[in-house]
């Protein structure tokens, strides 16, 4: 699955087996938020999790909500 832009924001929603999958999934992001100092606004449970970027300072999507997605994307490989 890919990245979408949905209402200002570049979304991504992930299907997991279970609900401690979800969690370390969410785990996962954690590293990648840090190091740029940019944190994604999460929302999991059993069996997914949806994760939402904005830089809400200029009102919707930019560069870092992109570079965060790249390394997003790395971070999660092993959960796909």
């Amino acid at each position: 699955m890919t990245w979408i832009e949905e209402n200002g924001s570049l979304v991504r929603t992930f299907r997991t087996p279970d609900f401690l999958t979800a969690y370390r999934l969410v785990g996962a992001v954690v590293a990648p938020a840090e190091a740029l100092n940019h944190h994604p606004d999460l929302a999991f449970g059993w069996g997914y999790v949806r994760i939402a970027l904005t830089t809400h300072d200029a009102g919707g999507i930019t560069d870092l909500d992109r570079r965060l997605a790249e390394l997003i994307d790395e971070a999660v490989k092993p959960f796909e």
